[in-house]
């Protein structure tokens, strides 16, 4: 997923989107920790698209704040 993607989401799309991928990055841990992970680089796939949400949302959010 790339950043131009999530720029013509919604907020609340993209919080959904955050939420569903925090879910994942904790069963990706929980995995990790018990030894059952089959594919140790989503981790760091799931932490960057985390954070690159995030950062879409912050930036939409001080858009906003600016427009008032």
């Amino acid at each position: 997923m790339t950043a131009t993607e999530l720029r013509d989401k919604t907020p609340d799309q993209l919080r959904d989107m955050l939420k569903d991928l925090k879910k994942e990055a904790f069963n990706l841990r929980f995995q990790a920790a018990t030894s059952q992970m089959e594919n140790t680089a989503r981790v760091r796939t799931v932490r960057r698209d985390v954070a690159r949400v995030m950062t879409i949302l912050n930036e939409k959010a001080a858009s906003a704040a600016a427009a008032e």
